[in-house]
């Protein structure tokens, strides 16, 4: 599914694509993001989010040259704003995370 949607967001049929990072299981996947940020590059605007620094990285795009590539494509020309905030997401995970276990300790 991942695939699928990446493949229509290179064609222009999808306009966002949430959850980016978090959903590259493997390298077709990979090399479709790769292609569609070198596609775009100097020739339209790309908003991307993620909740990993450039560090991390290499999580999404496997290996160091490619990585260094994307990041290079995406950088240029840019302007990165970056939010050190807490997640509500992670929040809310862990507030379930801590009164299951409660329970389940109270049984």
């Amino acid at each position: 599914m991942v695939l699928d949607e990446l493949l229509l967001w290179r064609r222009g049929k999808v306009q966002n694509f949430v959850g980016l990072t978090a959903s590259l299981h493997d390298r077709e996947e990979m090399e479709v993001l790769f292609t569609l940020l070198a596609d775009r590059y100097e020739r339209t605007s790309v908003m991307l989010t993620s909740n990993l620094p450039f560090s991390k990285w290499e999580l999404i795009f496997k290996d160091p040259m490619t990585t260094a590539a994307a990041i290079d494509r995406l950088v240029h020309h840019s302007v990165i704003l970056e939010l050190n905030l807490s997640s509500y997401r992670l929040e809310h995970s862990k507030a379930a995370r801590k009164k299951t276990s409660q329970q389940e300790q109270g049984k």
